[in-house]
């Protein structure tokens, strides 16, 4: 997963678990809860697609992501 911001791509996420709706992850910069970020989600090295991530929690500096819906 990567941050898209303003059109460039910044490895900043490291995926700790995943979901289809949901994603921990470990980052350096700490969002907001209720922040929306633009992410680049890529699956088993194919399948990639934009959406947003809305910041849900933090647990032990780990945040939880929430995804919006992929692409059918």
């Amino acid at each position: 997963m990567l941050l898209v911001d303003e059109g460039q791509t910044h490895d900043v996420f490291e995926v700790v678990d995943a979901t289809e709706a949901v994603v921990h992850a470990r980052s350096p910069f700490l969002f907001e809860v209720g922040e929306e970020l633009r992410v680049r989600v890529e699956r088993d090295g194919k399948d990639a697609h934009e959406t947003t991530a809305r910041v849900r929690a933090h647990h032990g500096g780990v945040s939880e992501l929430e995804l919006g819906e992929a692409p059918p």
